[in-house]
């Protein structure tokens, strides 16, 4: 009985954070919205314009689905506290267990939204572009690319997440010489715009005959997507757009037609390549989403009012400056330099395992 009594204290704690939850992620508000888009998708007019019906659409599906994640987790944290409140009354061990064993889930539920307060950036909803690039070291830094984009497409599988591969050039031996994917769903940005850095690896090379221990570096670009509602005025005198045979997977079209494009704006010698789609048109299309968001995010780093007054290069991140370091030997070690958050399987890490380390990140971030 006394387990059942501090079980009721820890049912009513988790109500008090559900509560502040609804309170941070401003639900009202949301309900509020939802009102507002489901009156003008009964409009008559409303599917005239299809593009715009779609976004209007899939943002009230998006507000609907945090609103039903909520009133789900506080349905079954009533039938919780109401199941323990009569077993209190009628004791059966095998219930007892059951409800203490679902009580510590709903916490790690609640702990999970809870997150989502932590998403404030200003594109923190959007999807995300990643870009991975190989630091000096040839083979053994372009196969830890490899490793690590593994690592975020298993991520993104096991969370819900939809991910587009865009552009993909081969290791001239092994690896990856340099990979960008669109990562699809909500909050993708706010998740993984914590990753972007320099990551450092430690093992026995496989490309070593010696057997000798390498330290290897990659780095990863996180963008958020920019949707067609933000507006970036480029001068299109400023561009180079170059085309070429794609190289990667992607279908019979692949080597057989001029469908990958390149485009540079000149004025900051940004680049950036899609090869994903069938049509030289499609490419052009993404890539230019892609410079896009490039050029925003160079724009808000160098505090600029336009486009046009970036001059400068953008840098490149420098290799001393890892973020996260991952030990194969003479220990399995992951650890975060920023949160000092540190995991010893590192093999479940690089199968994907990494929201608490997003999770940290975010954390101490809402504490500045």
């Amino acid at each position: 009985m006394l387990e059942l009594e501090e079980n009721l204290k820890f049912l009513n704690h988790l109500i008090t954070k559900l509560d502040e939850i609804y309170d941070s992620m401003k639900l009202s508000e949301i309900k509020k919205e939802i009102s507002i888009l489901e009156k003008k998708t009964l409009d008559s007019s409303f599917w005239n314009d299809a593009e715009n019906s779609n976004k209007i659409y899939g943002k009230m599906k998006s507000l609907q689905k945090k609103i039903r994640t909520y009133e789900d987790l506080q349905m079954e944290l009533k039938n919780l506290l109401e199941m323990n409140q009569l077993l209190q009354e009628e004791f059966d061990k095998d219930l007892v267990k059951e409800i203490l064993e679902n009580s510590q889930k709903m916490e790690d539920k609640i702990a999970a939204l809870e997150i989502q307060t932590l998403f404030s950036g200003k594109y923190d909803s959007h999807n995300a572009i990643i870009t991975l690039h190989p630091g000096a070291g040839g083979t053994e830094s372009q196969d830890w690319v490899q490793m690590l984009y593994r690592m975020y497409a298993r991520w993104a599988s096991s969370n819900g997440f939809q991910l587009k591969e865009l552009d993909y050039l081969d290791g001239e031996e092994a690896g990856i010489k340099s990979v960008t994917a669109l990562i699809l769903g909500d909050n993708a940005y706010g998740y993984l715009k914590g990753e972007m850095g320099v990551h450092r690896l430690v093992r026995i090379s496989p490309f070593d005959s010696g057997g000798r221990r390498h330290t290897s570096f990659a780095s990863l670009e996180v963008l958020p997507e920019i949707t067609d509602d933000i507006q970036i005025d480029i001068n299109p005198d400023d561009l180079r757009v170059d085309t070429y045979r794609a190289s990667g997977a992607g279908g019979q079209h692949i080597n057989k037609t001029d469908s990958a494009v390149r485009i540079t704006h000149i004025p900051t010698n940004t680049v950036v390549s899609c090869q994903s789609e069938r049509s030289q048109t499609m490419n052009k299309e993404t890539a230019m989403k892609m410079l896009k968001s490039k050029l925003l995010d160079l724009k808000e780093k160098e505090n600029k009012e336009t486009i046009s007054e970036l001059k400068g290069e953008q840098k490149d991140i420098a290799w001393g400056s890892q973020i996260r370091s991952y030990v194969f030997c003479p220990y399995t070690l992951v650890k975060d330099h920023r949160t000092n958050y540190e995991v010893g399987n590192i093999e479940a890490v690089m199968n994907g395992d990494i929201n608490d380390f997003m999770q940290e990140y975010l954390k101490m971030m809402a504490k500045k």
